[in-house]
């Protein structure tokens, strides 16, 4: 090449950047233009045949250059919007960190401490549905026909419980899809999982409770919220039987996953089950149970709540966010009679769900349109967790996929030590995850392990072959 390779665009001028070929040299003259600010985030950059022709070389060497920096999150890439850069990217050093789900406390993890993509390409952190399936025409027609037969009082204040009509079609279903046992009374409807802990948190608190032991492995935001409320967080003993919550030391309550353990995908083993629920009994203790993505079962029978064994000792807590959207805010407790009107109290009249959505989702259950949608996506979900497993198998056989009988997310073990540097190298392709160590509590009672938690419910059908591509380079 000349020393000047071209001209691109109004009076920007292209330097080669050292040797090691075409290829390279053009890639690292791109990624100089758009580090120094010469290129502004959102430019569209000439097509690679108009390129290629400019330079006089292949259009094959401009288009893998361009393939390697939307790999690194320099440039996107969209048909019908050709290739630009990529929106975010700052004028100075490179590509900003991959910026945590929405709710996650911690900003990275410590194996994405290192500089990657401002947006990343894929998003395979765990915790969300596809959004891009969202029922939007059914939910539609049962609003319109929510606000249409709804009584004008139901635009009142009403019962800091909920809505009846909600709390009457949860009770169904509950108790048919998911063996609770329960009636309208003794259902709290809640905006979601966080406000239902906070509002426990407050109850216990209350009750004399200063502990509540959790599990080895979960969600750092949910033990951020019981100690919050001035409760000891303690981890349960984690192992190849999943978690031991039987003797939880001088804890009042116990926080459990029980039918798919978040994130290692295990359900409690029926031992488990029965010895929590005579702990509770013995001791007066309550567990607290998180039914997360109690519709999606693929390999086995559902896991029935644990809430039929004993509903005067257990609090069950299920929401809309995997099923439906996490954005509808629509979370419910299923309360023992003696905790009900003290967690209605506790929520009182302040932080409420709006009432339009609480009728709307009472109509969507109560006409099918809910089972309608969660038998859709579990065959959706299905098909995307046998292509991971299948496209793992193949092209990392080292890699064990497990915890996928159910479920959003897989976890992926890799060979000692491997986790940092995977988790690390999946943001500079743009692929946003999680390592297994970012959910391990900081006194975890079990081994560490090297593994990557895979959520595969978040990308739209559209994307969801180029994710697996991206996770599959990745890994060793």
């Amino acid at each position: 090449m000349a020393e000047s390779w071209a001209t691109l665009g109004v009076d920007l001028h292209l330097e080669p950047s050292g040797s090691g070929g075409l290829r390279r040299g053009l890639t690292d003259a791109l990624r100089d233009a758009v580090r120094s600010g010469r290129l502004a985030p959102g430019t569209r950059l000439p097509s690679s045949r108009s390129l290629a022709a400019d330079l006089g070389i292949a259009r094959n060497t401009v288009a893998e250059a361009y393939a390697d920096l939307v790999a690194e999150g320099w440039l996107t890439a969209r048909q019908g919007s050709g290739t630009r850069v990529a929106p975010g990217t700052p004028g100075t050093g490179a590509p900003s960190r991959t910026r945590p789900a929405p709710g996650t406390p911690r900003a990275t993890t410590p194996a994405t401490s290192h500089r990657a993509p401002a947006r990343p390409l894929h998003d395979l952190v765990p915790g969300t549905p596809d959004l891009a399936a969202f029922p939007r025409t059914e939910w539609l027609k049962a609003a319109r026909r929510a606000l249409a037969t709804a009584p004008f009082h139901a635009f009142g204040y009403g019962d800091p419980r909920g809505r009846p009509e909600l709390r009457t079609a949860l009770a169904g279903y509950l108790a048919r899809a998911r063996g609770v046992r329960t009636d309208p009374d003794a259902i709290l409807i809640t905006a979601g999982f966080s406000h239902a802990l906070t509002i426990l948190g407050t109850v216990l608190r209350a009750r004399g409770v200063r502990t509540v032991a959790v599990e080895s492995y979960g969600l750092d935001v949910h033990w951020a919220l019981l100690r919050g409320a001035g409760l000891a967080t303690p981890a349960l003993p984690y192992d190849t039987l999943g978690t031991d919550p039987a003797e939880p030391g001088t804890a009042g309550a116990v926080l459990l996953t029980p039918a798919h353990q978040f994130p290692m995908g295990t359900a409690l083993h029926p031992d488990r089950r029965a010895a929590v629920v005579a702990w509770a009994r013995r001791t007066g203790g309550l567990v607290l149970e998180d039914d997360y993505d109690g519709e999606f079962r693929y390999d086995r029978q559902p896991v029935g709540a644990l809430q039929g064994l004993a509903p005067d000792r257990v609090v069950y807590l299920g929401t809309a966010s995997k099923s439906l959207a996490p954005g509808l805010r629509l979370g419910w407790m299923v309360l023992p009679p003696a905790l009900a009107a003290e967690a209605a109290s506790a929520k009182g009249h302040a932080d409420t769900v709006g009432v339009l959505d609480q009728l709307t989702l009472a109509e969507f259950l109560a006409s099918g349109a809910y089972d309608r949608h969660v038998r859709s996506s579990r065959l959706r979900y299905r098909r995307r967790r046998d292509a991971l497993a299948t496209a793992v198998a193949e092209r990392a056989p080292e890699v064990e996929v497990t915890g996928i009988a159910a479920g959003l997310h897989a976890v992926l073990r890799l060979p000692p030590g491997t986790e940092e540097s995977v988790v690390q190298a999946a943001a500079w392709q743009g692929l946003a995850l999680h390592g297994l160590s970012y959910h391990r509590h900081p006194q975890a009672v079990t081994d560490p392990v090297d593994a990557l938690v895979v959520g595969y419910g978040t990308p739209p059908d559209s994307a969801w072959a180029g994710a697996l591509e991206a996770l599959c380079r990745v890994l060793p």
